[in-house]
C-alpha cells in the first residue's frame, strides 16, 4: 500500500477579542502603501482631544458619556483622556509622530502612562526624552 500525501493551505485569522481561527487558503495580501500607518498613540491622543471638545461643547455631559459613546469602559476612557494631562508641546509632538511603515509602534500608550502620571511638565519633558530617545523639536526646556 502506497502512502498518499495531502497538502492544503491555511492560515490563522484573528477574530473578535483576539480569538484565532483556522481559515482555509493562503493569507490575503494586505495592500502596501508608501504612506504607512498612524501610530496608535497618535490616534488615541486625537480621540482624547475630540472627546474633550465634545464635553466642552456640551454635546456629551462627561467622560462617562464619552465612554458610552465610544463603547469602552469608564476606566479605559479615563486612560485615554489622561493623555490631555501631557504638556501642550508634548501633545503636539505626539500628534506629529511619524507614520509607522513596518513592525510595532516605537512608542506605546503604556510607556506614556508614566509620563502622564507626572504633574510637573518639566519632569514630563525629561521622561519624554527618555521614552522617545530625543527631545521633540518644539520643546523649550
Amino acid at each position: 500500500m502506497s502512502g498518499q500525501e495531502v497538502m492544503r493551505q491555511f492560515h490563522f485569522a484573528v477574530r473578535a477579542r483576539g480569538r484565532r481561527e483556522v481559515v482555509p487558503g493562503p493569507k490575503p495580501v494586505e495592500p502596501v502603501t508608501g504612506d504607512g500607518r498612524v501610530p496608535r498613540v497618535v490616534r488615541l491622543m486625537a480621540l482624547a482631544v475630540h472627546f474633550d471638545g465634545l464635553i466642552r461643547a456640551g454635546a456629551i455631559r462627561d467622560q462617562a458619556g464619552a465612554a458610552r459613546l465610544g463603547h469602552v469602559s469608564r476606566a479605559r476612557m479615563t486612560q485615554v483622556m489622561n493623555l490631555l494631562h501631557l504638556a501642550p508641546d508634548l501633545q503636539l509632538a505626539l500628534l506629529e509622530l511619524p507614520r509607522v511603515h513596518a513592525g510595532r509602534d516605537p512608542l506605546t500608550e503604556t510607556a506614556l502612562r508614566r509620563i502622564v502620571a507626572e504633574p510637573d511638565w518639566h519632569i514630563q519633558r525629561s521622561l519624554w526624552r527618555d521614552a522617545v530617545g530625543s527631545a521633540p523639536a518644539r520643546i523649550d526646556s
